[in-house]
């Protein structure tokens, strides 16, 4: 059985707009991921509310500098076959820094990571998935608009950036925005139907890379 992480934010944390809510666990994108492999591998969710692909916000209890805590989770969940990574949407905030290209500069970091982490046992490291995740839209909601001013035009510009990184380093792509988008309720995050989307899709190209 392979072993696959998903390394991500709310988005595979599964934030529910509507009500302020968590998705139910069979709606994550990881979840329908497992649903679409079945017993050829084992999916592991780690998603925070507010990570970053590599910079710092500390308006939160936890640390969400995706960079700084990939290595425990790749220890913690070692041996792993797949990394999955989808990171980008907070980056879009201006307090972090609202450009695509520096987003692509912080998922290049999250990647060497991956790369060159001292896995336990000798075990060699497992391969990657880049996710562009769903451009964030115009939204009615002021707190939201906000936050993420400016993000709208911004992130339209992750997927071509993530693909210019991913070919650079011969790893995986997928833009998840060519099979979800965002909800009008606050322009960032996910209705169950498209974050079930996200998981539909991934498994091709999962099956692909893993030879499953």
């Amino acid at each position: 059985m392979k072993n696959i992480l998903c390394y991500g934010d709310s988005l595979t944390w599964g934030y529910n707009a509507d009500g302020l809510t968590r998705h139910a666990l069979a709606d994550r994108w990881p979840s329908v991921l497992q649903a679409e492999l079945g017993t050829a591998a084992h999916v592991i969710a780690d998603g925070l509310n507010g990570r970053t692909t590599a910079y710092d916000d500390h308006l939160a209890g936890e640390d969400r500098n995706g960079a700084r805590t990939l290595p425990v989770s790749l220890g913690t969940h070692s041996p792993l076959d797949l990394v999955i990574i989808m990171l980008g949407a907070n980056d879009m905030k201006p307090v972090i820094n609202g450009n695509a290209f520096f987003a692509k500069a912080g998922m290049a970091r999250l990647a060497q990571i991956v790369r060159t982490h001292p896995y336990q046992l000798d075990a060699p490291a497992p391969k990657l998935i880049i996710v562009s995740p769903p451009a964030v839209t115009r939204t009615d909601n002021v707190e939201f608009s906000e936050i993420f001013k400016g993000g709208n035009e911004a992130s339209k510009h992750l997927a071509r950036h993530y693909k210019i990184l991913a070919d650079e380093i011969g790893c995986g792509f997928f833009d998840a925005g060519t099979v979800a988008v965002t909800t009008p309720l606050d322009g960032v995050h996910l209705d169950a139907e498209n974050t079930r989307a996200i998981g539909r899709a991934l498994a091709p190209l999962v099956k692909k890379t893993l030879a499953i």
